[in-house]
């Protein structure tokens, strides 16, 4: 169902998604987020970033979504690393996505996680889940188990106090032993479903790289993100030529046999959201990435 209405002067000058969240049939911020990253939004016939200001008079469609289930539990088949009453650490595989997407509504991550017992958050799809990893990276994930503790942990995120490490194995070799990128991000200008550089509606990105080990071909990286946008990490790598082994979309597919990009979220360090304890969490390489080393070293 298609909604159309015209900016009235009352929203001009309002962000698309604050009015987007205001209108009776959305009712909600998860909802106008949701239809925004689907791009089921046009203003005056053009797709525009959440942050667009809006002009009195434009004409905004909304092609809203048929009604669909309610998120379901699941049975549980993600280690857990750590767990408390207040968070969840677990261990995603690759393969399993975060929640659910276009077509997929079952066997997600947030299924499990509702069975875990996972709240917090004003989405109902995304129970407790304060950061994501891509469906083929895997590796450790913090996750909420109440409301005070899930706007605890978006509040260190949004400070950059929760540290996230990465194992990838990129094509080629770092021109220095530790390095920095920043270079904003956003939706790629021409494919939607990439991220870029070359974007219209950059955000802030820093990635940290230290090198580990060098190969003939290859090096091993142990990667931090300060910030955390989608595909970060393989597009800031690929951005210094150094594109993640085994990458389809950004990198180079079918790389020592990989089927899926070597990226592993191995170590989660964060304060406890309640106690504020230090709580680190660290995760060993999944058997297809640790052949895949193995082939490269030889």
């Amino acid at each position: 169902m298609t909604v159309r209405f015209t900016v009235s002067e009352n929203e001009a000058g309002v962000r698309l998604d604050k009015v987007l969240a205001s209108r009776v049939e959305i009712g909600s911020r998860a909802l106008s987020e949701k239809l925004l990253r689907g791009q089921a939004v046009r203003v005056d016939g053009r797709l525009r970033a959440k942050s667009h200001r809006l002009e009195a008079g434009s004409t905004v469609d909304v092609e809203l979504p048929e009604a669909e289930a309610e998120l379901a539990p699941e049975p549980v088949t993600v280690p857990i690393r750590y767990e408390d009453e207040h968070v969840l650490v677990v261990d995603k595989s690759a393969g399993l996505a975060v929640h659910s997407g276009a077509g997929e509504r079952r066997r997600t991550l947030a299924g499990q996680l509702l069975t875990l017992g996972a709240a917090g958050g004003d989405d109902p799809e995304r129970p407790g889940i304060v950061h994501r990893l891509d469906r083929d990276t895997s590796g450790l994930l913090v996750v909420a188990r109440s409301q005070p503790a899930y706007d605890a942990l978006q509040e260190a995120i949004r400070k950059r106090e929760v540290e996230r490490r990465y194992l990838a194995l990129v094509r080629g070799h770092p021109k220095s032993r530790t390095g920095r990128i920043e270079a904003p991000i956003g939706r790629d200008r021409r494919d939607p479903t990439r991220r870029s550089l070359d974007t219209d509606e950059p955000r802030d990105a820093v990635t940290h790289f230290e090198l580990l080990e060098t190969m003939k071909g290859h090096a091993l990286l142990d990667v931090r993100l300060e910030t955390g946008r989608t595909h970060q990490i393989r597009v800031h790598l690929a951005a210094i030529e150094l594109p993640v082994a085994g990458d389809r979309q950004y990198g180079i597919a079918d790389d020592l046999g990989l089927a899926r990009q070597f990226l592993h979220a191995h170590r989660l360090s964060f304060r406890h959201p309640i106690s504020r304890d230090e709580i680190t969490v660290t995760s060993e390489l999944p058997h297809d990435l640790e052949s895949a080393l193995e082939i490269a070293r030889s």
